[in-house]
């Protein structure tokens, strides 16, 4: 699968410079980040959430996980995660679990984890499990710009 239609529109349509790296298959966005070599508070994951308002989508670092609790007072929602199921019918264009960070694209708003405002390059799924779109802060800051940002998130400590 190459990147996202949805994607592939929205990066041309805005100007946005990237580059895309290619990957052995991954089952997760920190072993993609280890597959891949790059940094996993570098690679931004999508988490989609909803509410009676609608569907947010939370993007965040892979080492993070999402605070559900911070972001729904911050947000002044009560938010619960989207069914893998429901998902799939949101992003088509999609393999299940490589979920882009723009929402943007798929109608969707969207919330950003501060901590991401903090690294150089920014890496995140192109809509398959074996392609990374890599873009600078700069650009990735140019994406996120409709997007609102908090801090949502806390480092998910393995044991």
């Amino acid at each position: 699968m190459a990147i996202a239609s949805k994607v592939n529109e929205y990066m041309s349509e805005h100007g946005l410079r990237y580059d895309v790296l290619t990957h052995p298959h991954s089952h997760s966005s920190m072993e993609t980040a280890q597959l891949a070599r790059v940094p996993g508070n570098c690679l931004a994951k999508s988490v989609v959430l909803e509410d009676e308002d609608g569907y947010l989508m939370a993007v965040l670092p892979s080492t993070h996980h999402v605070h559900l609790g911070w972001l729904g007072k911050e947000m002044n929602r009560q938010l619960r995660f989207v069914s893998e199921d429901e998902i799939s019918t949101l992003f088509e264009d999609c393999e299940p679990g490589a979920i882009p960070p723009l929402g943007a694209a798929y109608g969707m708003r969207m919330v950003m984890d501060d901590s991401l405002a903090d690294q150089d390059e920014i890496y995140f799924e192109a809509g398959d499990h074996e392609k990374l779109i890599q873009m600078s802060r700069s650009d990735f800051m140019a994406m996120m710009e409709d997007a609102q940002h908090v801090h949502f998130s806390e480092h998910h400590w393995r044991h």
